[in-house]
């Protein structure tokens, strides 16, 4: 019995510093995760902004050539003729930028989440691992 105790002991003082190294490693796998994750988002942020001035910039020098074209208008017609086409091609370019942003906000959320997703599924998959 003594033996059997003695052994024992022995072996619990060897698993301790495993588990804890295991328990560090995933600690620090989550960190990295989390880290990846950040970089991530700042990287689509600023892609999402870069769009965003792009698109801005790109109106403005519209706006200011569709006064231009509209000063140039001779006739009353001419003028109502030259503004329904300003604001359609404004209105198609609206929904078309509306349309790509939505598709860069989509992709960035699916990107920003998945280093955190995969972090969960290790641990499903770990806590699945565990008996009662």
């Amino acid at each position: 019995m003594t033996a059997k105790t003695t052994t024992a002991k022995k072996a619990k003082p060897a698993t301790a510093p495993k588990g804890v190294e295991d328990v560090t490693a995933f600690g620090q796998l989550n960190a990295d995760a989390l880290t990846k994750a950040s970089e991530l988002a700042t990287k689509a942020a600023e892609g999402i902004n870069e769009e965003i001035t792009s698109y801005s910039k790109k109106s403005f020098e519209d706006g200011v050539a569709a006064a231009k074209d509209l000063a140039s208008a001779k006739t009353a017609p001419e003028f109502f003729e030259k503004q329904s086409a300003f604001a359609q091609a404004a209105f198609e370019g609206f929904v078309a930028q509306a349309t790509k942003m939505n598709e860069i906000f989509a992709t960035a959320a699916k990107e920003v989440t998945a280093p955190i997703g995969e972090r969960f599924e290790a641990t499903a998959e770990t806590m699945k691992s565990y008996t009662v």
